[in-house]
């Protein structure tokens, strides 16, 4: 039907391709499923969908090429992507957000939250991004004057300083080059400064997502934000620090 969110999902495993196609068409996508990437880039320049869904593991090439080249065509290159990576393949699953994916999913995963996923998904590519805190006002830390500088454009704290309107991260002033997820991610730590958030607090915060399962979002972004502080400041990515069993907070002045 013509008002049904339209998915495109390449899996090369006729089983999971089947099972998951018909989960999606249940929740009511359209659904066009692939074998494999070679027909992709055709049909989205054909008919755009409105996201697609990308098996890393695929014969001949491979999903994290076929992000690549989507993200290098015009025509392509702002379809939202989820990439479905295999249980513990932690680094297929950074490449991928650093090539440009949207989010990723680590198998085996429930059709419920993979539903979930894909109308988060599919809600943030709706609207623009947003240039305040999606905190709630009544949750959101309260920081006083002498904790931020007086511009309220610019966040600022220890040695990382972050501008919402230039979107643009610096460290002891060296340029940090972030991902819009991975930005997003800092400037809900840093305007949460001192409080500790949750994992799931986080997924809502900054991905939307209310149901999330066993998903490493989260920490994969947190991973990949870490070491590119410290490529540009050694010592920036101690802002940012875990709490076992709980999730992450920021502790720029304090580190």
């Amino acid at each position: 039907m013509a008002d049904q969110p339209l998915i495109f999902y390449v899996e090369d495993d006729e089983h999971i391709r089947d099972l998951t196609s018909y989960a999606l068409r249940q929740a009511g996508f359209a659904v066009r499923a692939f074998p494999d990437g070679s027909d992709l880039m055709e049909a989205c320049r054909q008919e755009a969908p409105q996201a697609v869904l990308l098996d890393i593991m695929l014969p001949g090439v491979d999903g994290l090429e076929l992000l690549r080249q989507l993200r290098a065509d015009a025509a392509t290159e702002n379809i939202p992507v989820m990439m479905l990576t295999a249980k513990g393949t932690e680094y297929d699953a950074v490449c991928g957000l650093d090539a440009g994916a949207d989010d990723y999913l680590a198998k085996p995963f429930g059709m419920m939250e993979l539903i979930s996923r894909v109308n988060a998904l599919l809600r943030r590519a709706a609207r623009p991004a947003p240039s305040a805190s999606p905190v709630p006002a009544s949750d959101r830390h309260e920081a006083s004057s002498s904790d931020r500088p007086s511009s309220a454009d610019v966040l600022q704290s220890g040695p990382i300083e972050l501008s919402l309107a230039a979107h643009r991260v610096k460290a002891q002033g060296q340029k940090v080059p972030l991902t819009v997820k991975e930005f997003d991610l800092l400037r809900v730590l840093m305007e949460n400064e001192g409080r500790v958030l949750t994992r799931d607090q986080l997924l809502e915060m900054v991905w939307d997502v209310l149901y999330a399962g066993e998903t490493r979002t989260v920490d994969a972004h947190v991973k990949t934000l870490r070491q590119k502080l410290a490529a540009a400041a050694p010592g920036a990515e101690q802002a940012i620090a875990t709490v076992r069993g709980v999730g992450y907070v920021f502790q720029g002045e304090s580190q």
